[in-house]
């Protein structure tokens, strides 16, 4: 095994992340760009924590997400960087950011437990939406009659939203904030821990006013 002094090492680390299509855990780091050097464990992690460091007050951030460790622009400068694009930002209705936030915070939940809190039924479409988003997937059936579906985030979630884990959730104040700044009855009672807009901020989510 070949060595491999400190600064080529966050040289290499640096160049990887920055050129890798997704995020990357350090075990891919260790297996591909690495596989060939003896680095330690803890080398591994002083050059990364080095490196998001430098980049805090850059407008490209190393942030450590679900899947792994990846460049993105500082949330900030989204409503100037979006001009880049013809496109526009995803629009969400309030029943579908309702429903994600529902299973998000009381997972693994039904269809039937998610209607029973929103006081309405939840529409196909947003199931399905949120399906082929992959941001939500089965992960078993309820031992109740007619077994429904139980459904949880994925880690596709997790990554879009800039979360390393659900303990990073925002709390339910910002989905409050949806309603004009009033007090939703389907999301008044959410827990999570603190920490807010960033997540929405980051995914550029508009609402509608209505579904």
């Amino acid at each position: 095994m070949k060595k491999i002094n400190k600064n080529q090492l966050k040289q290499l680390v640096e160049a990887a992340l920055f050129v890798a299509d997704s995020p990357m855990t350090k075990l891919a780091l260790r297996d591909t760009i690495l596989a060939e050097f003896t680095v330690s464990e803890r080398a591994l992690n002083e050059v990364l924590k080095e490196l998001v460091l430098d980049y805090q007050p850059r407008g490209i951030q190393l942030v450590e997400v679900a899947s792994g460790y990846r460049f993105q622009s500082l949330d900030s400068l989204s409503p100037w960087l979006s001009r880049m694009w013809q496109e526009s930002a995803p629009r969400y209705s309030r029943a579908m950011l309702e429903t994600l936030a529902l299973i998000a915070y009381r997972q693994p939940i039904t269809r039937g437990e998610i209607e029973a809190v929103r006081g309405v039924a939840v529409s196909s479409n947003i199931i399905r939406t949120l399906t082929e988003r992959e941001w939500i997937k089965v992960v078993g059936h309820k031992e109740v009659p007619g077994r429904p579906s139980l459904y949880a985030t994925t880690r596709q979630f997790l990554d879009y939203f800039s979360l390393k884990s659900l303990a990073d959730l925002p709390s339910s104040e910002v989905f409050e904030a949806l309603d004009d700044n009033e007090p939703s009855p389907s999301t008044a009672t959410l827990e999570a821990p603190s920490e807010s807009d960033r997540a929405i901020e980051t995914a550029n989510i508009k609402r509608e006013e209505n579904e």
